[in-house]
């Protein structure tokens, strides 16, 4: 087997927030609380959660963007965390990002040629100019934008065909692995399964890999080949797609398909499951032991005091105490 082309361990995030008042103790906001995974050349990775569970600050401890308090990446061989400033703008080229908000990430004083020129002229700047314009030509026609558009400015733009100029921003350097941070959560439905396709033809043609955090499950169902669970910062489950979205093991998993409309209805019949209730517990002061335990209808003395390890159950690797009796509640009820 190969040697995965991004293996992240241990990985945490700390904020730290201050005193509380004049004479109190620090505060420390624990947004990532210890992740590890690995993602193959080629694979699309879903990571998926409520809001403010650390799936966009994973992300951006990935790229270094926000500061990581301990842990590795390596990507492609390389400890990207050990890397000084000059020599991580060197993997800059290989490391992309896909943002939420199209147009919040498109500057508007600049023409769509301009956009997708930046990370060229930035990182590439031995291309000549003539190769610049030949790359960005290509690949707006590739995305879907007509050349007629070149000299136009973001705002004259709907939001998916914004989507378009990011996303062609975020290829025009080849790179091997695109973050794609809910990149259609603020689009209508027709044109999310438009990204979404356009994303998986370009992953093919170009061998990329995906990090690929969305709300809607559907959207990654459709797209990730597995999907890693976050609660409070912490891997609860980590399985292939088919597995995870057919049976389940983690109840937190089990809540937020759950809460998820299923169109299928001989399906939603053959896995019932009671949506989560309540609000998460703050970053700030966690739980002890699992920090799903507040809300977990399984939740045993056993739970208060020990963290839960990842560990194999069936097909996926889950973070519960009780893992083997929700495998088996979960094959009472699948469809034979």
């Amino acid at each position: 087997m190969s040697a995965p082309l991004l293996s992240v361990r241990d990985l945490r995030v700390d904020f730290d927030l201050g005193r509380d008042g004049l004479f109190g103790p620090r505060r420390i906001l624990q947004a990532v609380a210890g992740v590890s995974f690995d993602l193959a050349a080629g694979e699309t990775l879903g990571i998926v959660g409520e809001s403010g569970c650390g799936k966009s600050t994973l992300a951006r401890a990935i790229l270094r963007l926000v500061p990581a308090s301990g842990g590795s990446v390596n990507f492609d061989g390389t400890d990207l965390l050990a890397l000084s400033a000059a020599k991580m703008r060197e993997q800059r080229r290989h490391l992309q990002i896909i943002f939420q908000d199209p147009l919040a990430s498109l500057d508007p004083r600049m023409t769509v040629r301009e956009i997708i020129e930046e990370p060229l002229r930035a990182l590439l700047p031995q291309i000549p100019k003539f190769e610049r314009h030949d790359r960005v030509r290509a690949m707006m026609q590739r995305v879907g934008l007509l050349p007629q558009q070149i000299n136009r400015y973001a705002h004259e733009f709907s939001g998916g065909q914004a989507q378009r100029i990011g996303i062609a921003r975020a290829l025009v350097v080849k790179p091997k692995l695109i973050v794609c941070d809910e990149p259609v959560s603020s689009l209508d439905v027709s044109i999310k399964s438009q990204i979404i396709n356009l994303l998986q033809d370009l992953q093919q043609e170009m061998s990329l890999s995906l990090l690929f955090i969305a709300h809607d499950l559907a959207s990654v169902r459709h797209i990730s080949h597995r999907v890693l669970v976050l609660y409070l910062g912490r891997v609860m489950e980590l399985a292939d797609r088919d597995a995870l979205y057919t049976n389940p093991r983690h109840p937190y998993t089990r809540a937020l398909l759950a809460a998820a409309p299923d169109l299928d209805p001989q399906r939603a019949r053959a896995q019932p499951m009671e949506p989560l209730e309540g609000e998460p517990p703050s970053p700030i002061n966690p739980p002890s032991g699992c920090v799903f335990r507040t809300r977990c209808p399984f939740a045993i003395d056993r739970c208060a005091t020990e963290v839960p390890r990842l560990r194999e159950v069936g097909r996926s690797h889950v973070a519960c105490h009780k893992a083997e009796e929700i495998f088996e509640l979960c094959a009472k009820v699948a469809p034979e």
